[in-house]
């Protein structure tokens, strides 16, 4: 599986201005969140992006993306017909090649200060089959995720099979059909917002479009499940959601303890706390 394109998810309405806000970078660099997540694509290998955008984006997105911009092709999404159709869009741009995919109100921060997307890039290309990344979460977060059932693979602590995949499951039906053996009680596999799907996966999406289905991403990935080998690897990286209370906030806490500035910010953050302990708050 040879990997040198990627897709990125940009048109929500609900998300299409939370890549273009900036964060202080591991490096100590200001950067929207749109580049932090190409500085990710770019290091796991690959060549060009397309980013998926609402009508009338573009500039602003090639703006925040710097000098990472001559690698970018833009698409517009004419109207919001959900996430599977804003990768059907990319259908031309894939041209019936494998690619990773990233959503754009994610950023991920790796153990070590390794790239999370390098990694499943990796893993992708050593099992030639497609491979979600996930992540063990609690019961509480499931309205937030997809979530995939399945068996560990034999010889791997962090590689499973993958056979059932839904789109934000109550818990009751996470309980029912997604409990993995070996996770802890009360927790389950959801996606980590990265994914390397096959050559196929295209087709996959069409086919449900041709069929009057609704065309969402869990419903081809659980397609895909039935007809191929489908691989979910617990990445050992954090993910942080900008679309939830405080996720920039929790984005940029782990940026900044990540990289140069770790010192700084916790002396800064244990002066805070003195000063409102003097404070008596």
């Amino acid at each position: 599986m040879n990997l040198t394109k990627a897709v990125i998810t940009a048109a929500s309405p609900k998300q299409r201005s939370l890549p273009l806000q900036r964060l202080v970078d591991r490096d100590g660099e200001l950067k929207s969140a749109i580049r932090i997540i190409l500085d990710e694509t770019v290091s796991a290998g690959i060549d060009e992006v397309c980013v998926i955008v609402h009508p009338g984006d573009g500039p602003a997105y090639e703006e925040a993306a710097g000098d990472v911009g001559a690698r970018l092709l833009f698409v517009e999404q004419p109207e919001p017909n959900g996430y599977g159709n804003a990768l059907l869009c990319a259908k031309e741009f894939v041209s019936g090649e494998a690619f990773l995919h990233l959503v754009s109100d994610h950023l991920w921060v790796a153990r070590g200060g390794g790239v999370c997307a390098q990694r499943l890039v990796e893993i992708a290309q050593a099992e030639a089959a497609s491979v979600s990344a996930v992540q063990p979460t609690r019961e509480h977060s499931l309205p937030l995720y997809g979530v995939v059932g399945g068996q560990r693979v034999a010889g791997h602590k962090d590689l499973y099979l993958i056979d059932t995949v839904a789109e934000k499951p109550t818990p009751t039906e996470a309980e029912q059909s997604l409990i993995v053996p070996g996770l802890r009680a009360g927790h389950y596999l959801c996606f980590f917002g990265m994914h390397v799907l096959s050559a196929g996966f295209m087709e996959l999406l069409e086919q449900a479009l041709a069929t009057g289905e609704d065309v969402s991403l869990a419903g081809a990935l659980s397609s895909l499940a039935s007809r191929e080998r489908y691989l979910a690897f617990e990445s050992p990286g954090q993910r942080f959601n900008l679309g939830v209370k405080y996720g920039l906030f929790q984005a940029q806490l782990a940026l900044a303890l990540s990289g140069e500035g770790r010192d700084e910010v916790l002396t800064q953050m244990i002066e805070l706390l003195a000063q409102r302990e003097l404070a008596g708050e």
